[in-house]
């Protein structure tokens, strides 16, 4: 049996309806009610996240915005995109307005923190290098190891969904679901150092390891060698 009661309240500047119930067994629930959601647990414990709206306004606001913006070159997008778009939104309303959205199939998440509008096709496998780029936009990266080997042709049996970055973040491997693998891995090495081995890559918005720096790379990340074809490296220097 349930108990409760409503009142009228200001939560940051504005009046809002909202309510407190009380449970009497074990089945937890959820409800939204005029703007607080509250959640109803096993152990009939209370928790609440402000809504600000977001079930109307806030969805139909992100739809128009990206009708309005999204093409085939901007067609991934991460929570700190649409923050400026929401000023009058906390983070808890901004992310729950981005978990709104995924339900409703107007975003569609590649990965954690990066979501794809679904209504465009992402270019011919640049999704991962695409994604990449964005994941660690502020940070030194570019594709090496196996990857670049394997477009250069001088590896084979490559996975055609995996990608190898080395970057100057940490070590670490993103799960993109469908789309496949993102492998970071850690290197000190400095753009300067560097330089006369890479070439921007435009298509995959990411930087590109000739095939002597990715040799490099494979030796001091101490990679397999089984699968480099050596002639077709020598043919490649």
């Amino acid at each position: 049996m349930w108990y409760f009661r409503t009142w009228r309240g200001s939560i940051s500047g504005s009046n809002v309806e909202y309510a407190i119930y009380s449970i009497t067994n074990g089945i937890g629930h959820a409800l939204i009610v005029s703007g607080i959601r509250f959640c109803l647990t096993e152990s009939n414990k209370i928790r609440y996240f402000l809504c600000s709206e977001v079930s109307v306004t806030g969805i139909k606001k992100l739809r128009h915005l990206l009708e309005s913006l999204a093409n085939e070159d901007q067609y991934l997008f991460g929570k700190a995109d649409f923050a400026p778009v929401f000023p009058e939104l906390s983070p808890a309303a901004l992310k729950m307005l981005i978990s709104r959205s995924v339900s409703d199939g107007l975003l569609d998440p590649v990965c954690r923190g990066i979501y794809r509008y679904p209504r465009l096709s992402p270019p011919h496998g640049l999704l991962l290098c695409h994604t990449a780029s964005k994941l660690r936009a502020g940070t030194f990266n570019y594709i090496s190891l196996e990857s670049a080997l394997s477009d250069a042709g001088v590896i084979s049996q490559m996975p055609i969904q995996w990608l190898t970055l080395m970057s100057g973040g940490r070590s670490g491997k993103i799960s993109c679901g469908k789309w496949g693998t993102i492998e970071f891995v850690h290197t000190g090495k400095t753009p300067v150092q560097l330089a006369p081995d890479l070439v921007y890559d435009g298509r995959c918005r990411l930087w590109r390891a000739s095939v002597s720096l990715a040799m490099r790379d494979m030796r001091s990340c101490r990679r397999s060698m089984d699968l480099v074809d050596r002639e077709a490296v020598d043919e490649s220097l």
